[in-house]
């Protein structure tokens, strides 16, 4: 137990060190995983998702500008990056296809429509 309060201090220091923004971390029981959420310095949410306890990023993380709008929707499984990934501005939907850590397709929407404007299989 006491290795595992030693992990959880020095990913304390690491996020710290990675990101001076104010943060909330906690460990949940059930999923056995640190959930975070990041704040900007306004006190907006920036970033919400969770570690592993041995650092690695886990499950959906998300992201939002600083008026709180949804920014990036990504996933990780024990820090790799899988599935698919969302990035929204405030004129495109960009879709990104991860399988094996790296980019399997991207697609792209023009805002308030259902047509891809740019697909691509790499």
């Amino acid at each position: 137990m006491n290795k595992r309060i030693l992990f959880l201090f020095a990913l304390l220091i690491s996020v710290t060190s990675f990101a001076q923004q104010e943060r909330q971390l906690e460990l949940n029981k059930d999923t056995n995983l640190i959930d975070v959420t990041y704040y900007h310095d306004n006190g907006v949410v920036s970033q919400t998702g969770a570690y592993t306890l041995d650092g690695k990023l886990q499950g959906e993380w998300l992201s939002y500008d600083i008026e709180g709008k949804k920014s990036i929707s990504a996933n990780y499984d024990n820090g790799k990056k899988v599935g698919k990934w969302f990035y929204w501005t405030d004129k495109t939907l960009r879709e990104v296809d991860y399988t094996n850590n790296a980019i399997a397709s991207v697609n792209e929407w023009q805002k308030d429509t259902k047509t891809s404007v740019a697909s691509s299989n790499k």
